[in-house]
């Protein structure tokens, strides 16, 4: 395969051509609107792209036959073409491939076209995708990161959800999305009353967003509506994303254990049918690699060349209930990730050969995170908020936080969002309760496109000490709209001279709210 010249910035104007979004600024439902011809509904996806390989996605309107061709040109001059997959309704039409034997550090272009199975020779519009391989050698790496998407009834207005356009102008390798990227919860009604008067108008609905998701199809809806997004479309177009989820792609606040007895809202009162539900509609939808040894799991680690790998944490599957959270031992009732998920962590942590080591967490260690945020009661995150030497599932976390000490594993950084605005907090176990860990960052961000909400309360079992914060004022008060600008994502650089890690604090204008350099520690 040649090596390609066209920037990622010039293919974002291609793609556009090939008609990912509409001129009206609302994303199409539909690539071609011929009935007798098949379609491609809601645009591509790539995602879990390493060196070697990547995941790419797209669904059709009907049974077709997707064929696929991969290049590293714009043109598919000398494309290579790889044997067809057919969609069907069992998986909604959707279908998701691995690219595999890829040149590392290149440039990839992938070109799907449909031919209906009853038709055969009915064939659609070709849709193109592209995404870059991670590097072999060291050489600059960029990615940005955010969460929540479509919470608390602001979806699709006139302008859109903005904050993906501005990440998307940054050309990273790669976008990180820590979580709550559906509200499965959230039912959206067409007009919202903004505090100080006017209206919000989600100007795009589905039926399945007017209630709370219950069935298959309904979580598969979705998916389907942040789809139809024209700021979503373009920068899956042209950046692979990297996907874990929270609490909203089942229902608020989920786990095990969760009552769901007294809420009107859902028929369906079992949370085991729905997290099943959930979790089939989550690995349909998205790029996320599929584990044999475990299907369906979210945990993983992607390697992105020498300066980085990433590892994603699933904070939600293996919890136990929310509760007071002050256990005095380490049991399965009171841990948050698990005891294999914790094995695997220290492992893969101890293993890795790169420079800098990023744990995505789906959830902040020490910000406090309630239950019944009304009254204050039952813990939703790590920390139980007395301040003290670890208990529950802070247990947990020192016991990871002591292995990457005793192991000499060094440069770790942790990234999350869930709590709906953003801040810097460095741990510092000299002003810790737990004190036997080394010094480190964690960031948070977000929302991406959801309410704005906090600050939140800091325990400092862990020591953090706030760097910066960017939320709503008490004037202010919570659940801004995406209009009132408090939308946040994350940008991380690692440089390819001198292997320095730097953050910065965005918001959805694009305006940098904090940043700092991190050094690495080299091993001696």
């Amino acid at each position: 395969m040649d090596k390609l010249s066209l920037t990622r910035r010039a293919f974002v104007t291609s793609a556009s051509a090939f008609g990912l979004v509409g001129a009206s600024g609302l994303a199409l439902p539909y690539y071609s609107r011929a009935n007798q011809r098949p379609a491609f509904t809601h645009g591509v996806q790539s995602g879990d792209v390493d060196a070697t390989s990547g995941m790419v996605w797209t669904r059709t309107d009907r049974p077709a036959r997707v064929m696929y061709e991969v290049s590293t040109t714009e043109s598919f001059a000398s494309a290579t073409r790889l044997a067809p997959l057919d969609t069907s309704p069992a998986s909604d039409y959707t279908v998701k491939r691995l690219l595999t034997d890829l040149a590392s550090d290149q440039d990839i272009f992938y070109r799907m076209v449909a031919a209906d199975l009853s038709d055969i020779n009915a064939v659609s519009e070709p849709i193109i995708g592209r995404f870059r391989t991670a590097p072999s050698s060291k050489r600059d790496v960029r990615f940005a990161w955010s969460g929540d998407t479509a919470g608390q009834g602001w979806g699709i207005d006139e302008t859109g959800m903005k904050t993906y356009s501005t990440i998307a102008k940054h050309t990273p390798d790669f976008f990180l999305h820590s979580g709550d990227t559906i509200y499965a919860d959230g039912a959206l009604r067409d007009e919202v009353d903004l505090p100080g008067g006017g209206k919000w108008k989600n100007v795009v609905m589905l039926d399945g967003k007017r209630k709370v998701a219950e069935t298959l199809d309904e979580y598969r809806d979705q998916w389907k509506y942040n789809m139809m997004d024209k700021h979503v479309l373009a920068l899956s177009a042209i950046c692979p994303t990297f996907y874990q989820w929270d609490d909203h792609e089942v229902l608020n606040n989920w786990s095990d254990s969760k009552d769901l007895s007294k809420d009107d809202r859902y028929k369906e009162k079992s949370i085991h049918v729905l997290a099943a539900r959930a979790a089939r509609a989550f690995h349909e939808m998205t790029t996320i690699r599929y584990e044999p040894s475990e299907p369906g799991r979210v945990y993983r680690k992607i390697s992105h060349g020498p300066l980085l790998d990433v590892f994603f944490l699933d904070m939600r599957s293996y919890r136990g209930p929310n509760g007071a959270n002050l256990d005095e031992t380490l049991t399965p009732k009171s841990r948050m990730i698990g005891e294999e998920q914790s094995k695997w962590l220290k492992r893969e942590l101890a293993n890795s050969k790169a420079t800098w080591k990023v744990i995505a967490a789906d959830m902040p260690l020490s910000l406090v995170v309630w239950d019944d945020a009304a009254k204050k009661a039952g813990f939703e995150a790590v920390s139980n908020n007395d301040n003290g030497k670890p208990k529950g599932r802070e247990l947990e976390f020192a016991d990871v936080l002591r292995f990457i000490k005793t192991a000499g594993i060094t440069n770790t950084v942790w990234l999350t969002a869930d709590v709906h605005y953003t801040a810097a907090h460095y741990y510092n176990p000299d002003k810790a309760q737990f004190q036997d860990f080394n010094p480190f960052w964690e960031f948070v961000s977000g929302p991406i496109h959801a309410g704005t909400f906090g600050p939140n309360d800091l325990d400092m079992t862990f020591g953090p000490e706030l760097k910066f914060i960017k939320a709503p004022t008490a004037e202010q008060g919570q659940n801004l709209p995406p209009s009132a600008g408090l939308q946040f994502f994350g940008l991380v650089d690692i440089s390819g001279a001198t292997e320095q890690l730097t953050v910065r604090l965005m918001d959805r204008d694009d305006n940098e709210l904090y940043k700092v350099i991190l050094d690495p520690v080299r091993s001696a």
